[in-house]
């Protein structure tokens, strides 16, 4: 019986033997193949054109594009928080003026007659559409909150 199981033992590490030739010439002619193909490409197809540099090319834009579309919601939020902030300041730094106007006797300026404040809000109107516009948010609604409409397009995105 000992005979049997050094018999058996033998037959499992020989079938592992072949098992483990068998994927080295399988890795072997896979290599040669590979090797092949690319001599192939590279006298049928220009540079620019070989579908094995083009395949590389685009699992690397694959790699790339999550950075990059992290890199775009960190500026789209940045751009926001500037907005944010111009618009206090400016706002304020406005309403400030018209007091002192007003303490001083000056006529005020309506809104439409100020062209930089006007162009202010148009700016701000822009990005506004813009942002709805990735949300598929057409409804225009003054207290809406420019900072809800952006965080809800940055996760609609994801």
């Amino acid at each position: 019986m000992g005979h049997r199981n050094h018999h058996q033992d033998q037959n499992h590490h020989q079938a592992a033997d072949n098992l483990v030739n068998l994927f080295t010439k399988a890795k072997h002619d896979l290599l040669v193949v590979q090797y092949r193909l690319e001599k192939e490409f590279q006298q049928i197809y220009p540079d620019n054109a070989n579908p094995m540099k083009l395949v590389s090319r685009i699992k690397k834009i694959q790699e790339e594009l999550s950075s990059l579309t992290e890199q775009c919601r960190e500026l789209l939020s940045a751009k926001q928080d500037l907005i944010d902030k111009a618009r206090t300041t400016l706002v304020g730094n406005r309403n400030l003026l018209q007091r002192m106007q007003a303490s001083m006797g000056i006529p005020l300026n309506s809104d439409s007659d100020d062209p930089a404040f006007t162009n202010f809000n148009q700016i701000i109107d822009e990005w506004t559409v813009q942002v709805r516009s990735r949300i598929g948010d057409e409804k225009e609604s003054e207290s809406e909150d420019i900072n809800k409409l952006l965080f809800s397009a940055i996760v609609q995105g994801n």
